[in-house]
């Protein structure tokens, strides 16, 4: 029977665990191509119109789960650095999880054992979603799919002709954009 205190489990995991796990894995990303000499990273937290640009962050105003990483070029541009980026968010979560699970197998946290089996739990459901080669719903394939890909075949066979991680440069025009457009609403509001 769903209780009180499965309501109060269900606001801290999609409110607490859920962000701090998307946040890891999106950092993957940003963590293995900084070995390859990433240039211009953003990392964008949200969705819809930018709430605030902090340095690489770019944090936007509804909810946390659409998330991303973008690029705009690699200073060691080859198939080996796409293999580890795409592995990126796998390792790190999959780091993560071991960590605190070791921890927690040691007799560390253990005040907050639920929460942190509960964290455990959400990452490697993200992993699982991440690792299994399949397509999304928009039609693009998953880091899993990506990374059978290029091991397999050596390049993306998907026909998909946008790139799975974006342009920097083009995620901000498209910010760019999308503010114009909130702006040109806004000021249409105070004429009439």
């Amino acid at each position: 029977m769903f209780g009180l205190s499965d309501l109060i489990s269900l606001i801290i995991s999609v409110f607490i665990i859920l962000p701090v796990v998307t946040f890891i894995r999106e950092s993957g990303y940003f963590i293995i191509s900084a070995i390859f000499g990433v240039k211009n990273p953003r990392l964008t937290i949200g969705s819809g119109p930018r709430f605030k640009k902090i340095g690489i962050f770019d944090i936007r105003r509804y909810y946390h789960l659409y998330s991303w990483f973008s690029f705009d070029s690699l200073k060691r541009d080859n198939k080996f650095a796409y293999i580890c980026i795409y592995a990126g968010p796998i390792l790190i979560n999959l780091a993560v999880a071991f960590a605190i699970n070791t921890l927690l197998a040691n007799g560390f946290l253990e005040d907050f054992r639920t929460f942190w089996e509960r964290f455990i739990f959400y990452v490697f459901y993200y992993v699982l979603l991440d690792i299994v080669p399949m397509f999304t719903v928009n039609g693009k394939p998953n880091n899993g799919m990506v990374l059978y890909e290029l091991l397999r075949y050596g390049k993306r066979t998907d026909y998909n002709t946008e790139p799975i991680i974006p342009a920097t440069t083009d995620v901000e025009e498209e910010v760019q954009e999308q503010m114009e457009k909130i702006e040109e609403i806004i000021e249409e509001e105070k004429e009439e």
